[in-house]
């Protein structure tokens, strides 16, 4: 009898251990999970982009907790409640909208007032074309190489946006990718910003930029919208969605809509895009040289990038009279990571003059960076697709 009612416990308890995630675990699920971690850890210990971080961290975990397949709870299985929140990423619905909320909390004041400073950001798309060389040399294919590529645009929603389109399977490394580096954008730009410049550049003083008026504010998204879309069509849904936003904000008239759009709406869209497309680096799917591949070539998209903002500024400057010259330091500003790239402008400059203050100056590129990076996915989308 006893024997009896062991077997039967025994026999439940091993159909009970087959459902749980232990049956299913592998090495590769191990590592995400640390991976995981270390993103909430850099998130929450140092505060680096705690609100990408934290979701895409956090949807790394559930992404990697292994299960027994047909039970519609996985991101890639049809008909699954993260599967169809996942709709949203891998058919670019999230980029759109997330460029619309950033349109409604950008202000274009410093790049109106001093349009030369549109130039930076547009050579530190550099580190867009710079990545996609160098993919087609590992191999890639030219559409994967495009996807790859936009990760130099250090812009999360444009890279999502892009992969759907170009290389829908490498899109959970490309986004991971690329938010990650937007997050370490204090920690990878600085370095290179200190060693192409000198003293004596580091301490230029740049005018303060002129007021802008509103009749001006508000013609510019419009203008912009227009130009840059009847140039490229094909980045219509990031730079119409863009400059749309900015509009809604500019007029005066819809504050409300205004305030949707760059509060609750991205809010919302940026927590469902991080926490699935963190989920969606499952291991089995994710773990592939060709992953490892594209964070390597995300960091040295960040260096090019960089770079070529700052040396753009030191090549600019030979052709500006003294008293017009530009603080190289804001060169870095030129790739997409809005405000955080001008924050290290900022940052780099304060600790070599405490009162020369570069924020403002640096806010003209980083939004012109924004538009770059549109414009550079437009590019790559017209000849790709």
């Amino acid at each position: 009898m006893e024997e009896g009612l062991f077997s039967f416990l025994g026999q439940n308890l091993q159909q009970f251990l087959s459902y749980t995630a232990f049956s299913y675990m592998t090495f590769g699920h191990i590592v995400m999970m640390v991976v995981g971690l270390a993103f909430l850890y850099l998130a929450i210990k140092h505060e680096f982009e705690p609100m990408l971080l934290i979701p895409i961290g956090f949807g790394i975990l559930i992404g990697n907790i292994p299960f027994l397949s047909g039970l519609k709870i996985g991101i890639y299985e049809e008909g699954s409640v993260l599967n169809i929140l996942y709709f949203g990423v891998i058919q670019g619905v999230y980029p759109p909208l997330i460029f619309l909320g950033i349109g409604a909390m950008t202000d274009f004041s410093s790049l109106i007032s001093n349009p030369k400073l549109l130039l930076i950001g547009a050579a530190a798309q550099l580190g867009i074309f710079g990545a996609y060389m160098l993919s087609l040399q590992l191999g890639f294919m030219p559409n994967e190489a495009g996807a790859i590529g936009i990760i130099g645009g250090a812009d999360g929603p444009t890279a999502i946006f892009l992969s759907s389109r170009l290389a829908p399977h490498l899109m959970g490394a490309v986004a991971i990718s690329a938010y990650s580096y937007m997050a370490l954008v204090p920690v990878i730009q600085p370095p290179v910003m200190k060693l192409l410049t000198t003293s004596k550049e580091r301490l230029i003083r740049m005018k303060p930029p002129r007021a802008v008026s509103h009749l001006e504010k508000v013609l510019f998204p419009i203008i912009g919208m227009l130009l840059t879309c009847l140039i490229v069509p094909s980045g219509l849904p990031l730079l119409g969605m863009l400059f749309f936003g900015n509009l809604l904000k500019e007029s005066g008239v819809t504050r409300r809509l205004a305030e949707t759009a760059r509060g609750p709406l991205i809010d919302i869209v940026t927590t469902l895009s991080g926490l699935t497309g963190g989920a969606s680096t499952q291991a089995t799917p994710f773990l592939t040289p060709d992953s490892i591949k594209i964070f390597v070539l995300g960091a040295i998209s960040f260096v090019i990038a960089t770079t070529g903002g700052v040396l753009f500024v030191k090549i600019f400057n030979l052709f500006l009279k003294e008293g017009n010259k530009i603080n190289p330091l804001i060169g870095n500003a030129g790739v997409s990571a809005v405000p955080d790239s001008a924050r290290v402008s900022q940052v780099v400059g304060l600790q070599y003059d405490k009162t020369n203050h570069l924020l403002m100056h640096a806010m003209g590129p980083n939004v012109a960076g924004v538009i770059g990076s549109a414009v550079a996915a437009g590019i790559l989308l017209g000849f790709l697709s």
